[in-house]
């Protein structure tokens, strides 16, 4: 390999400088999205501009649900705007006392269910669209490449900031979302690795401690805990009236 000659490093820091907008992929990049932080000081330095992007489709590929994700996702579900929090599909249903112990508005919580997985995509990618959800977790085991660019231009369209949740062999597979993450459980918090980013690769993980608090998290919960609150919360039939908000 032949020696770089200062020369040629003025010359790229000169264009660097003239065209900001042109991304080096040895620097972390730019989604140019207004973003959240995501509470955890190891995971905002490794994500550009520092924190969950919106308007971008976010892959959280885990070993197995109920490893810490939405422990991992709850500072930022806390700060995401006056809108509502959508949860499309979780594996279990959200238990509104934990959310709310964590400070979070529970009247905001809307949790989408479906009986088929179409549905769901359904739902999201409008919600996407009509822009009425700070934020939207959907989760899928299976989803196709097309319906994943779906939920991407979705997400282009407004200044949601979406998460889809899937299993960790999606790893493999090609995607167009910008952002993804693989998910291990690990002590006393979560292993995070870096499987696509806007910006250099990044082979060590990085490791995020995580409060002792299972009850924010998604288990399956006794019959006498209470769920979303439904009395705060709009009642809307999808296509063929499989999805409802609860």
């Amino acid at each position: 390999m032949r020696p770089v000659s200062a020369a040629a490093v003025h010359d790229a820091a000169r264009l660097a400088a003239a065209f900001p907008q042109v991304w080096r992929a040895d620097a972390l990049g730019s989604y140019r999205r207004a973003t959240i932080p995501s509470g955890h000081a190891a995971l905002d330095r490794e994500l550009p501009e520092g924190g969950w992007p919106s308007g971008v489709l976010i892959e959280l590929l885990t070993q197995q649900a109920g490893i810490g994700e939405m422990q991992l996702l709850q500072p930022a579900l806390c700060r995401a705007g006056s809108r509502a929090i959508a949860l499309v599909q979780p594996p279990h249903p959200p238990q509104a006392a934990a959310w709310a112990v964590e400070h979070f508005p529970v009247a905001r919580l809307l949790w989408v269910k479906s009986k088929r997985a179409a549905d769901a995509l359904w739902a999201a990618e409008h919600i996407l669209r009509n822009g009425s959800c700070s934020a939207l977790v959907l989760w899928e085991a299976q989803v196709r490449t097309e319906s994943l660019r779906r939920l991407q231009l979705a997400a282009q369209a407004g200044d949601t900031v979406v998460w889809l949740v899937r299993p960790l062999a999606a790893a493999q597979d090609a995607s167009p979302a910008p952002l993804r993450l693989a998910l291990r459980p690990a002590a006393a918090g979560i292993r995070i690795d870096l499987v696509k980013r806007r910006g250099p690769r990044r082979d060590e993980p990085i490791l995020v401690p995580l409060e002792t608090m299972p009850a924010a998290d998604f288990h399956s919960f006794d019959s006498h805990h209470a769920f979303v609150d439904k009395r705060s919360s709009s009642l809307v039939t999808a296509r063929n009236g499989a999805a409802v908000l609860v």
